[in-house]
């Protein structure tokens, strides 16, 4: 098996608060990423499929038809976006990076097959850097 990942990049815009908690709470469970009227990431987004060599191509997966999955459907949806606006996912999630990498995978996850219709590859991961040291990562295996 071979894992192929492809890196994207994309500006967005959050404002990390939690409706059920008062103001007082958000502020320290947040700091700055609750300031009212937000704040920006230049995002780094990893996706990795897995799969087998095919042994006509060489490749066991073709970059080009990732590369046009997640344009599609994560970069033109997210890029320079208010995700608390205008991604309806975070009508009701905070858009901590964790949600954000789970909402990516599902939309890679209910298009794979509009990209890759056989049983190779498979999607692996999604990884997304919000700043050089908050990484978050989830296993296609763990998205809902």
């Amino acid at each position: 098996m071979f894992r192929v990942t492809r890196r994207y990049r994309f500006s967005a815009s959050h404002r990390l608060h939690a409706p059920e908690l008062d103001d007082a709470q958000n502020q320290r469970l947040y700091g700055k990423c609750n300031h009212p009227f937000g704040h920006g990431h230049n995002y780094v987004l990893d996706v990795s499929a897995r799969g087998p060599l095919d042994p006509a191509t060489g490749r066991a997966a073709d970059p080009e038809a990732l590369d046009a999955l997640v344009g599609r459907h994560v970069l033109a949806a997210f890029d320079h976006r208010n995700l608390n606006v205008e991604i309806p996912a975070f009508a009701s999630a905070v858009p901590t990076s964790e949600n954000l990498a789970l909402e990516i995978g599902r939309r890679l996850k209910d298009n794979w097959n509009t990209a890759f219709p056989g049983e190779w590859p498979r999607l692996d991961t999604v990884r997304i850097a919000e700043t050089g040291k908050n990484i978050f990562e989830i296993r296609a295996d763990e998205i809902e």
